[in-house]
């Protein structure tokens, strides 16, 4: 980011009525425009965190983001550039009876319309690109997606400043602030389970997650360190019980696994092994990628993969 640069997220909201595909467009009092709904960061924030809580603000809407569908770049009066990070994201017919939307100073109206009366609605150019970049995935048969989230732990104590066992040492300060900055970004993309490496600089990594979603961690040696060092680690057993359950999950390992994780995922989807992967797992502490995969095809491969930095 630039601090130039004014950063805001969104997203292409959709859900299937009558089983036919209809987006969400807001009609904004103020602007009397209609446009995707989308606001700032705020500080600290992470732009996944952004988009989720800004969809809720705007629609009432909870949901959680699926495959990210594009940026849109503008100046502004100010002469700054407005950058806008998209999503898309699945209302569920739960979290849209759960909506207390109504029409207030900033929001007149929510419509949910087909993509085609939809891009004819929209008031600008940038958000009708960005419908259009939901719908070529649509178009590709790619419209329900799970994500499986590769986590490095946050910032542990050096190994050389450390007397114990390697597989015990703790997190730093600021590993700990890395582990409650990933929180927010983690929810938003959906994450309900948690895997990790035994090790306890993996396992308070994702203790706050964990503690959001008064879930309990699964611990599994097979994406430790230790066993990736003595050869008996086996991310390919992991990797393949996530894929065949179709279900947001959080894997927490290291810095040295985490390419044999990718390299597996890759494998296991049918996916092309490319530089990108590379890029994936070369991840900083604290630091994660999420790999979108088909619900209703994930041997097609992965759909699209991102990775966060938490600003900590």
């Amino acid at each position: 980011m630039t601090d130039t640069a004014v950063y805001a997220a969104g997203g292409v909201v959709w859900r299937m009525v009558d089983a036919k595909l209809h987006v969400l467009m807001i009609h904004r009092t103020r602007y009397r425009d209609v446009t995707l709904p989308k606001g700032k960061v705020d500080p600290g924030e992470m732009l996944a965190e952004t988009a989720v809580r800004e969809i809720r603000e705007e629609t009432g809407i909870r949901v959680a983001l699926g495959v990210p569908v594009g940026i849109s770049k503008y100046r502004l009066p100010s002469k700054r550039t407005k950058i806008v990070h998209y999503w898309a994201a699945e209302a569920t017919e739960a979290a849209i009876r759960a909506s207390a939307f109504v029409p207030n100073k900033e929001i007149a109206a929510l419509e949910w319309a087909t993509p085609k009366k939809a891009l004819k609605r929209l008031s600008y150019p940038v958000d009708i690109e960005i419908l259009e970049n939901f719908l070529k995935l649509v178009d590709e048969g790619i419209l329900g997606t799970f994500p499986l989230i590769v986590l490095r732990h946050g910032k542990a104590v050096d190994r050389e400043n450390w007397e114990g066992a390697d597989t015990d040492r703790p997190l730093t300060s600021r590993g700990r602030k890395q582990a409650n900055a990933v929180v927010g970004p983690l929810l938003a993309f959906g994450a309900r389970k948690i895997i990790s490496s035994p090790a306890v600089r993996c396992v308070k990594t994702v203790k706050p997650l964990a503690a959001s979603l008064a879930r309990s961690i699964d611990k599994s040696p097979l994406i430790s360190q230790d066993a990736w060092e003595e050869g008996r680690s086996d991310p390919r057993t992991v990797i393949g019980q996530r894929v065949r359950a179709r279900k947001a999950v959080v894997l927490c390992s290291h810095g040295p696994v985490l390419p044999d994780i990718l390299s597996e995922l890759a494998l296991a989807t049918g996916t092309l092994r490319g530089s990108y992967l590379g890029s994936a797992s070369a991840l900083e502490t604290g630091a994660f990628s999420v790999a979108h995969l088909s619900v209703d095809n994930p041997g097609s491969g992965i759909v699209a993969i991102e990775t966060h930095i938490p600003k900590v």
